[in-house]
């Protein structure tokens, strides 16, 4: 079984798995056969890390889609998502004016909390990818996610926006009129008062100003959040999860498929990276006796080092064997480690000729 189908077919691949399993390079590899499928395709990391710009060979990468160059027939583009600039873009799009833009964008609190707020770099991906897909720029959009846990935060950031919109604190102080901010006044005065000595006057009067600037506008963002929620569970959209056989990245693999299908999507694909090779088809039972056998030779030696390379390899495909079991009937495809890290195109194209093979 390929991936091949995924690529050739789908508007939208989300590549989720656990930290240090090679999910940044499992995405690029895919928008690069996306490429090479003629498709016009591009990979989006969330991941500060430079992993994704080093795997392709470039210096860095942006807020904004940069073109990678290949003989290949398709388009190849790459970016690195800016929670900053994506937030001031969406302010600036649902604001009724440039003039309550400009008082958000000014505001202290919201500069603050643009790049740190729990869950916003989460949410700001999600409103990247709704931007590309609906800029129709791009045939096919491969999304390289954080970590798996955060990754479920990913999943779902829209519903916790929406859910965040409809707070009644948040919807005390977006009330414009004076009769409900004197109402307001009376309802969190003493809540207020206790923000204020903890963290300063300025801080809380700040956040004040921030909502009340943002009135008007949040039914905007709760209409893309439901937007980027239908989205994610169309099916043009593919979830590959990425894993590696060491136990805790198979545990954490198991987690999200779990998390996933209670959400009712599937995973189309797994990919385990960092497999051991097993060597032709002996046992190590057989290759242990040679050795004994040989025992104080060079070829003693070597039949005693095989051994011990086919147990690493038979303990790790009964580590993944329950989870190519979850995701099935899936396709799993298993990359092996490879002679060098991936640092360029010719290592992507490496790493594609296992997870692309017939």
């Amino acid at each position: 079984m390929t991936l091949g189908p995924l690529t050739r077919t789908r508007r939208i691949i989300v590549c989720c798995g656990s930290g240090g399993v090679g999910k940044t390079t499992a995405a690029a590899v895919l928008a690069l056969e996306g490429a090479r499928d003629a498709r016009r395709s591009v990979v989006v990391t969330i991941d500060p890390a430079k992993r994704l710009a080093d795997a392709l060979g470039l210096e860095s990468l942006s807020n904004e889609p940069s073109k990678i160059e290949g003989d290949w027939p398709g388009e190849l583009w790459a970016m690195m998502l800016d929670t900053k600039s994506t937030f001031d873009a969406l302010v600036a799009h649902y604001a009724p004016d440039a003039r309550q833009a400009a008082s958000i964008l000014e505001n202290r609190f919201y500069r603050n909390i643009a790049g740190a707020l729990s869950g916003t770099q989460e949410y700001m991906a999600m409103e990247k990818l709704y931007e590309l897909h609906e800029e129709g720029r791009f045939d096919l959009i491969v999304v390289d996610t954080p970590p798996s846990r955060n990754a479920l935060d990913f999943l779902d950031a829209p519903r916790r926006l929406t859910r965040f919109l409809d707070n009644r604190l948040f919807r005390l102080l977006m009330m414009p009129t004076r009769a409900y901010l004197k109402a307001v006044n009376v309802a969190t005065q003493t809540f207020l008062r206790a923000v204020s000595r903890v963290i300063g006057t300025e801080v809380v009067q700040d956040a004040v100003a921030f909502f009340q600037a943002f009135e008007g506008m949040e039914d905007g963002f709760r209409q893309r959040a439901l937007h980027v929620r239908t989205l994610l569970s169309d099916p043009e959209t593919a979830f590959v999860l990425v894993a590696s056989p060491r136990r805790d990245a198979v545990d954490e693999a198991m987690f999200f498929a779990r998390k996933l299908a209670e959400s009712g999507i599937a995973i189309e694909a797994l990919v385990v990276n960092r497999m051991h090779p097993h060597f032709g088809r002996g046992r190590s039972e057989a290759d242990r006796a040679r050795a004994r056998t040989l025992d104080g030779t060079d070829l003693g030696r070597l039949f005693a080092n095989l051994a011990d390379f086919r147990n690493i390899a038979d303990g790790e495909e009964a580590h993944v064997e329950a989870l190519v079991a979850r995701v099935a009937p899936a396709p799993a495809v298993r990359v092996p480690f490879l002679g060098d890290d991936v640092h360029d195109l010719d290592g992507l194209a490496q790493v594609a000729g296992y997870m692309f093979a017939g």
